[in-house]
């Protein structure tokens, strides 16, 4: 009796021995590295899909239950500690059945991050709270429009899909880690986040550091974001990328957005605003010095355009109109969209811009993307390496050279069967004495009596013409402005269908 007695208080005294140095087990080390050492070896392997294990009840959630469930501001990682930033995580459910690891860094050691119920409050349509593995995402806030508030800056949730603001913004379009095959016959490919590691910022720090793991069955990726908020929110993005089997398009840098119909494509909505989207075109700005404006459609039928371009200097998906009465939505705020340009860093070769405009009935869809496809083959056993920045505001990073497109506008044309196109410049970069000439050119019909008129109102520039189809192919349209050589306007770009 008193061995077994003596047994059980040295079983007790082990235990808790062991319980000690299992509490005081060194946190894994961290480096960037590491994390592309993860993915070239994950793109070794066979892929394997996510195993989405969460109670059923949570896998079959509404989009009003899942919005009844709300993260504790009071429970943010960093609070406590008087950070400028902290962190909130998504609940799994919903639209977001794989749940993601999320791990924090502090002094070069990582802890992951555990769900718990006791992180959420869960409203009168929501499940009852559950155990469970794992993130759907999580956001960043910081002190953006008011020091006394912290605002959401950025969200990572779905797939590889974030989303970020500059100040007085509200949120809209979305950014990606990757595009694999986008608008291909056989169907996109989404990679997705399946890890990330949030560095935890010091005091008084302007930004803060994640890193992402990116696996998919074509590809896996090592990322590494620099989030600054400011007037423009600055997301310095490192990407290494490699390839499990052959992409047949691979887009880099891809936005994704919405556009119902504006201005230039009505369509027959019945709805009182004027204009519902996100986005309202895209810019390019090559490396040779042309700048180039591509007005967004809703087109009849999926309509994939190319740019060509020895790397791109920026290109972006904007919202230009900021004006309230252009769309007259005080819910959604479409006037507060933030435009994203994207900044490669170093040389990217030769490659297009790619814009992607898909059919939608509706302004829950996005159906607008944008990305950068290498003019390089992605086949296996290849490494890519990449860095861009992604500037996330209502203004441009740098200021343009010369006028920018601020309206287009169609209607019929004067001769039958003609149509009239009716285009606004601003007033920069105008400025001087001389003739001012439009340039309007068409892959196919005939332009008819272009005219440049000075815009006494917003003391830009007026150009109308009218196009006169030929066989009833869709025409790629171009004007610009020019006084002698000098080029006044970026170029506008438009593709027109019968």
């Amino acid at each position: 009796m008193k061995w077994a007695v003596r047994g059980a208080r040295v079983a007790c005294v082990l235990g808790a021995l062991w319980s000690v140095v299992a509490v005081a087990a060194p946190k894994p080390a961290f480096s960037a590295e590491r994390v592309r050492e993860r993915a070239r070896e994950l793109a070794g392997r066979p892929y394997q899909a996510p195993v989405a294990a969460l109670p059923p009840e949570y896998a079959r959630l509404t989009y009003d239950q899942y919005r009844d469930i709300r993260y504790r501001n009071e429970r943010a990682r960093w609070r406590d500690a008087g950070l400028p930033f902290q962190a909130q995580f998504f609940h799994p459910g919903f639209l977001y059945t794989s749940p993601v690891t999320v791990h924090e860094v502090v002094g070069g050691r990582v802890e992951t991050v555990r769900f718990s119920p006791d992180l959420y409050d869960h409203g009168a349509l929501a499940p009852a709270p559950a155990r469970m593995e794992g993130f759907a995402g999580f956001r960043l806030t910081h002190p953006l429009n008011r020091p006394d508030h912290f605002d959401e800056v950025v969200s990572f949730l779905g797939a590889s899909y974030f989303r970020s603001l500059g100040r007085g913004n509200v949120y809209g379009l979305s950014a990606r880690g990757l595009a694999i095959d986008t608008a291909l016959p056989e169907g996109e490919e989404f990679p997705s986040f399946r890890e990330f590691w949030l560095e935890k910022p010091a005091p008084g720090a302007d930004r803060v550091v994640v890193h992402a793991l990116m696996d998919s069955p074509s590809v896996t990726g090592a990322y590494r974001f620099v989030i600054i908020p400011g007037e423009r929110t600055v997301m310095e993005v490192e990407a290494t990328l490699h390839a499990r089997k052959a992409v047949k398009r691979l887009g880099v840098a891809p936005l994704t957005s919405m556009y119902l119909f504006g201005e230039n494509d009505r369509g027959t909505p019945d709805d009182f605003r004027p204009e519902v989207h996100d986005s309202d075109g895209l810019f390019l700005w090559t490396k040779g010095g042309e700048q180039l404006w591509r007005p967004l459609r809703n087109p009849g039928q999926l309509s994939v355009s190319s740019f060509q371009v020895d790397g791109p200097r920026t290109f972006g998906l904007l919202q230009r109109d900021q004006a309230f009465t252009s769309y007259e939505d005080l819910e959604a705020r479409y006037d507060k969209r933030p435009g994203v340009w994207v900044e490669p860093v170093g040389d990217w070769g030769r490659g297009v811009v790619q814009l992607v405009e898909i059919p939608t009935p509706e302004e829950v869809h996005d159906n607008i993307v944008a990305y950068w496809v290498p003019e390089a083959p992605f086949k296996p056993g290849t490494e890519l390496r990449l860095g861009w920045r992604l500037h996330w505001g209502s203004t441009p990073p740098e200021p343009s050279t010369v006028a920018h497109t601020t309206a287009t506008r169609e209607a019929a044309g004067s001769t039958p069967g003609a149509r009239r196109f009716i285009l606004e410049f601003s007033r920069g970069g105008t400025e001087g004495s001389g003739p001012v000439e439009a340039v309007v050119t068409t892959s196919t019909g005939q332009v008819l009596r272009p005219t440049a008129q000075h815009n006494d109102v917003t003391g830009g520039w007026r150009v109308t013409f009218e196009l006169l189809p030929g066989t009833g192919a869709p025409a790629e349209l171009r004007c610009f402005l020019r006084r002698g050589s000098e080029t006044l306007t970026e170029t506008w770009s438009y593709l027109w269908t019968p």
